[in-house]
């Protein structure tokens, strides 16, 4: 069975989060866990061992929370009635991201499902914080979903490489699975500037080309434009229904998402994302 989390502040954003997934994975025997987190805004140990207004608050999170998920929990079952999904509810005093690392060592989840934006979503920026706090930090995939995406089939996946990971079957299996629960074709694509590959990236793109044997795919090759610049040009050409990219440390993953602002490299995301992590 497999265990997808999927945290929500009950927005809009994470709703359609959630039904995204509900569709992607419909045909799988799945066990989705509902988690929301709540901490105070201003969070001191020192003032919650003196306050009884501070508890209170916390209680009053604490009852928000419970109402909330309970009340998701409906809607999924007037909306999505799946006899072949089960669910679990997690209300937590904690970080997002904390609580994302223990239910991790505690084997709940294989991958997760979010907006990208939370309720606080600002116009014009790409990932909402806690996004991308749970991309750089989690230690499964991660699957992003745009507040105004309605689900499509992904028929069509677009994966830009480097060739810089020896890829192991933890990369790839996510792909693998996705193309064959969905007939869909995988779209390699490598972006370079100056010469061709060197050893390493010839032995590692051999090993793509043997692991994705048994569900179809294509290899592309793009000359002297950025990352950001061909994904966007290569979506323009084809219909592209979801992004998968391995988060490799010093890889271009980390310098196209995390070392410069979203904003400033006009890079418009529209599709489902999906980051791998490369575990190293």
């Amino acid at each position: 069975m497999k265990k997808i989390l999927l945290p929500t502040d009950f927005s809009d954003n994470s709703w359609n989060a959630i039904k995204y997934a509900l569709q992607l994975f419909k045909d799988q025997e799945c066990n989705f866990v509902l988690l929301n987190t709540y901490t105070p805004v201003i969070y001191h140990v020192e003032y919650i061992q003196t306050s009884s207004a501070q508890f209170g608050l916390i209680d009053a999170m604490k009852e928000a929370s419970h109402k909330g998920l309970d009340q998701l929990q409906k809607n999924i079952n007037t909306e999505f009635n799946n006899p072949k999904h089960t669910f679990t509810k997690i209300s937590s005093f904690n970080s997002l991201t904390s609580e994302i690392d223990d239910l991790y060592s505690n084997n709940i989840m294989d991958i997760i499902v979010m907006g990208t934006q939370g309720a606080s979503g600002v116009t014009g920026v790409l990932f909402g914080s806690n996004t991308i706090h749970v991309i750089k930090n989690a230690k499964c995939p991660v699957m992003a979903i745009p507040s105004d995406f309605s689900f499509e089939t992904p028929h069509e996946i677009l994966f830009p490489t480097d060739y810089e990971i020896e890829y192991q079957e933890k990369h790839l299996n996510p792909i693998i699975e996705i193309a064959k629960k969905h007939t869909s074709r995988v779209n390699i694509l490598h972006v370079y500037i100056g010469n061709g590959l060197t050893q390493v990236q010839e032995k590692n793109k051999s090993i793509l080309e043997n692991s994705f044997k048994k569900i179809a795919h294509l290899f592309h090759d793009v000359k002297n434009q950025n990352v950001p610049e061909a994904i966007t040009n290569f979506q323009l050409k084809a219909r592209i229904n979801l992004l998968v990219m391995i988060n490799n440390k010093h890889s271009f993953f980390e310098n196209l998402f995390f070392k410069s602002t979203i904003n400033q490299i006009g890079f418009h995301l529209n599709i489902p994302f999906l980051v791998i992590p490369s575990g190293k």
